[in-house]
């Protein structure tokens, strides 16, 4: 078996439409479609990043919260490209949005920094 790329990153939302608002709005990714699941009482919103099928965001009536932040066993965080870490950062702030200090990758010394979606996701935004 060979893995050819990651297909989605699927995320369950607390509230749907804050979640909806802030990667749509905030973050900038685009919505290919939306359904609404009545036998799970779920919405899924599947959307693209940069012309490619990357997340699932989902609603579940009363989903668990994360055990700990950020060092829970399982996913440790999302982590997006950007071609400018300043002008993402700027974009962000401008929406009330709190970002860690920049950090340096020690083996690469590219810039990245953090930011948590609505339900404390943690994101990671590394720069090109």
């Amino acid at each position: 078996m060979r893995l050819k790329s990651i297909h989605h990153i699927a995320i369950i939302s607390s509230d749907y439409q804050k979640s909806k608002d802030f990667y749509v709005r905030i973050l900038g990714l685009k919505p290919i479609r939306e359904v609404y699941r009545k036998e799970r009482d779920s919405f899924k919103l599947d959307l693209e990043v940069n012309d490619h099928y990357q997340i699932e965001l989902f609603s579940f009536p009363n989903p668990p919260e994360r055990p700990s932040y950020p060092e829970a066993a399982g996913l440790r965080h999302v982590a997006f490209e950007v071609e400018d870490l300043d002008e993402a950062i700027r974009h962000l702030t401008s929406h009330q949005v709190e970002v860690e200090p920049i950090r340096i990758d020690e083996f690469t010394n590219k810039r990245f920094t953090f930011l948590s979606d609505p339900d404390g996701l943690p994101i990671e935004l590394y720069e090109k």
